[in-house]
């Protein structure tokens, strides 16, 4: 029989700083507090890449702004959502995806100028295809297969 000398987990939640935890995937997430810089960005150069990409293509594609947000959506998710999506960058004609990773609570918003597009179906399409994702411990695959699904359905 093998055996190991690895002592797992690799990381111990105990001896992360504020504000980070270790995700389903093994991988170390942290946030930081506003107004000081990153010591660390929180995703690769390349899943921000990806996700800048998409976000730019699928909006020139449908003509309706997407926003993503993560991060702590408070006691009542829905309400936390409510209260961010006017702050985002062209809420009347955008969809804001909130994830609230910690709560492990989603939210989909849309704008009063693109409601008719993006109804109730078109956001439940992207909410399928982001939690597949992120029961995989998948968070910015399942942000991209949503954005992705929501603007082939509202094309």
């Amino acid at each position: 029989m093998a055996s190991s000398n690895w002592n797992w987990p690799a990381v111990v939640e105990a001896d992360l700083p504020h504000g980070a935890v270790v995700t389903t995937s093994g991988r170390v997430s942290a946030v930081h507090e506003p107004g000081t810089v990153f010591r660390e960005a929180p995703f690769s150069d390349t899943e921000r890449l990806i996700m800048d990409n998409t976000l730019a293509e699928v909006t020139r594609a449908t003509k309706v702004r997407f926003n993503i947000f993560i991060g702590d959506l408070g006691a009542d998710p829905a309400a936390g959502a409510d209260a961010i999506f006017p702050t985002t960058p062209e809420a009347a004609r955008s969809v804001l995806i909130a994830v609230s990773p910690n709560d492990k609570a989603v939210e989909v918003r849309s704008g009063r100028d693109v409601a008719d597009r993006v109804n109730d179906r078109i956001c439940q399409l992207g909410l399928t295809a982001l939690l597949s994702a992120l029961r995989q411990g998948e968070l910015i695959d399942g942000l991209v297969s949503a954005v992705r699904v929501m603007g082939s359905a509202i094309s």
